[in-house]
Order: structure tokens, then sequence, then C-alpha cells
């Protein structure tokens, strides 16, 4: 009879945490268009989920920045809850194609920075109700 030595398990290992991104660094902001486009654009990224958490990333403080610049190239700068956070390889591509598809604007670049960190604190009234946090 032969015994078999169980071994032990490694846990998973987390996906690596994305370098922050300076895919924005070279556009300019355009006031008007910013004022023109910005609304048009958060409702956007209200469609926008994180897929552990059920509360969208602009409710989630997720989003750091928005602007549009003269030619309508939008720019997002965004972080996630957790630098190992597994939508880090997916969520900045979701942004940028929800963002794509407002009319008027042509492009969009998202940055994904990790300055300041991600805090509870910068979640909307609406998330924390809506995730027990009160």
């Amino acid at each position: 009879m032969s015994h078999v030595k169980p071994l032990p398990m490694m846990p998973p290992d987390s996906p690596p945490a994305p370098d922050a991104t300076r895919e924005t660094a070279d556009l300019v902001p355009d006031p008007a268009k910013t004022d023109a486009l910005g609304p048009e654009i958060i409702r956007a990224l209200s469609t926008v989920f994180d897929p552990e958490i059920p509360v969208n990333i602009w409710d989630l403080g997720l989003i750091y920045d928005v602007f549009v610049d003269a030619r309508g190239v939008a720019a997002i700068k965004m972080t996630l809850t957790a630098p190992a956070c597994p939508a880090a390889q997916t969520l900045p591509g979701e942004v940028a194609s929800k963002v794509r598809g407002v009319a008027g604007v042509i492009d969009a670049k998202v940055d994904v920075v990790w300055e300041p960190a991600w805090t509870r604190d910068r979640m909307s009234d609406a998330a924390k109700l809506q995730l027990g946090m009160w």
C-alpha cells in the first residue's frame, strides 16, 4: 500500500499591480470642452462597475480627474481599490471604451495612478449606504 503525502497548497499569486501610466501627460485641458462633455463622461463612468464591489467606479471614488482637450480627447485619471486588484488588467480598458462611446469624444486616454492612495473616504454617501458602511 502506497502512502501519498499531501503537498501543501500554495495560494495563487495576486496579479501584479500595473505601473502608473502617463497616457494623458501631453493632453491640455480645454475648459469649454470639459464643461460640455464632462457630465456625459461622468454618466458613462457611472456605468462601469468594479467586478468585486456592486458599486460603480464613480461612486467608489476611483476617478480622480476627468478633462477633455480641444480636439475632443478625454483624459481620465483613476485608481483602483488596491494595487493587486484583479480588475487592474481590465478596468482601465473598459473605462476608455465607455468614454469613447460619448458623443463628441474622439478618443479616451486612461492613466492609472497610485497617489494619492484610494481610501473609503473617497466613496460617495450613496456608495457607503449601499455597502452598509454608515
